[in-house]
């Protein structure tokens, strides 16, 4: 992203669009790993706070804040693949 700008650009939005694609279908891929034990409406009510949360995010406009959500979701969706059970489920 451009540096010493607050506002993030046309070119800082359409750098990030493919890693926040990514980071989206990979978490939403994690939610359906069999490791962690979720029925069928827990599944798919996370998949629902995952879309939420994307959807809402893909309003911000501040560089700072697009990179500390993007951080977020990398943690979570590492947190994801590397603890199983409801450790990975409270990160979400």
């Amino acid at each position: 992203m451009a540096k010493g700008l607050i506002w993030a650009t046309a070119e800082d939005l359409a750098r990030n669009r493919q890693r926040v694609l990514s980071l989206y279908r990979q978490i939403l891929r994690s939610l359906n790993s069999p490791k962690l034990p979720l029925n069928l409406g827990a599944r798919l009510a996370k998949k629902a706070e995952v879309r939420t949360i994307f959807m809402l995010g893909s309003d911000e406009r501040s560089v700072h804040n697009i990179a500390d959500l993007i951080d977020t979701a990398e943690y979570c969706l590492s947190r994801l693949k590397n603890v199983q059970g409801e450790e990975a489920l409270c990160v979400i």
